[in-house]
């Protein structure tokens, strides 16, 4: 089954590539890539190029033209050549399943984009039970529809005896007509059941949590990924909350008794959102962006010495609304003002 998580003791190489599109100028489009390159760090990887590509849209069979997947392809193999082997391409947006082998089958090397990349990521991430399992759900909705291209080589005749259509058979196997790439979805959608009542349990088990912190006032810190929030929960608890100068370091939220000026309140630190978050992260995330919702007020945590944080901003309203938590009470804060530039 396909690894998400990259582990290997080695630096793996990396080439980035993005489109400039009708909705996406050249200036974006580098900021999306300076974002995926962070990304690919913080996953373990160094970039070593990055390519981009004008068209109206992406292309449906190998996302950029063909011409330029051969300047790629070119590119690779001449770093084969002096020695410096390319581990992996990184695209920028989502990829289909036909687009995934396409390029695969072109360029003979390891093929992610930016979901894969964040479910790596949140995979690496993930310390807790709960936090685990949404991840591994999260996985295997990506994987669901992609299985294709991950089962291919074994892409046969089930075993079994006896004749029919193949929808029939002894108990535990629908029957010998069924290939191994449906017992595998097959399996899949069963761990995706069993995932989906484990977070039901957890769901319910942090609404009774909820309940039995009484009718203190809850405040949630949100905001765009690595600008600090979990340093000003550190700042405001007096607490050890786990924060690191990379993307999705805070994966659980973390809920902490705070008085000021004699006023006490719940503060809880939440995951933080980024342009293009997988929807399916965001749905399997539901009982941690729980205490977004049911916050009273939410204080947002704005990178300042960002040079998009504008577009951050924008990234962060659209998510909470998205969730259900937008219209809520809310406090911009600055943070970061120690790096801006004028």
């Amino acid at each position: 089954m396909k690894e998400f998580v990259i582990s290997e003791a080695q630096v793996e190489t990396a080439i980035l590539v993005g489109l400039i599109t009708q909705a996406q100028d050249e200036r974006k489009t580098n900021e999306y890539l300076d974002e995926l390159a962070f990304l690919a760090e913080t996953a373990g990887a160094e970039v070593v190029k990055k390519f981009t590509q004008k068209l109206p849209t992406a292309n449906s069979v190998t996302y950029v033209g063909k011409g330029k997947l051969e300047e790629i392809k070119e590119y690779i193999l001449n770093e084969e050549e002096n020695e410096r082997e390319v581990g992996m391409v990184i695209f920028d947006d989502e990829l289909s399943a036909k687009q995934i082998r396409n390029i695969e089958a072109e360029l003979k090397v390891k093929i992610l984009d930016r979901t894969s990349l964040i479910l790596d990521i949140f995979a690496m991430r993930a310390q807790t039970a709960n936090a685990k399992t949404q991840v591994e759900l999260a996985q295997y909705k990506y994987m669901l529809p992609r299985l294709q291209r991950l089962w291919t080589h074994l892409e046969r005749q089930g075993g079994g005896s006896g004749s029919g259509s193949g929808k029939g058979g002894s108990v535990g196997l629908r029957g010998p007509g069924e290939t191994q790439l449906e017992m595998d979805r097959r399996i899949i959608l069963n761990r995706m059941s069993l995932l989906k009542e484990r977070l039901a349990e957890i769901d319910k088990q942090k609404a009774t949590q909820r309940k039995n912190r009484g009718r203190m006032i809850r405040v949630a810190l949100v905001g765009y990924t690595n600008v600090g929030k979990s340093t000003i929960m550190n700042l405001l608890s007096k607490s050890e909350v786990f924060a690191e100068n990379k993307l999705f370091a805070t994966l659980d939220t973390t809920v902490r008794k705070v008085i000021i000026d004699n006023l006490p309140f719940l503060l809880s630190d939440t995951v933080g959102f980024i342009r293009k978050l997988p929807t399916d992260l965001v749905d399997s995330f539901k009982s941690t962006l729980d205490e977004v919702r049911e916050a009273d007020l939410l204080v947002h945590v704005v990178d300042i010495s960002h040079p998009g944080f504008e577009e951050q901003i924008e990234v962060v309203n659209k998510t909470l609304a998205d969730i259900g938590g937008g219209g809520k009470p809310m406090i911009l804060v600055f943070n970061k003002i120690d790096a801006y530039t004028y």
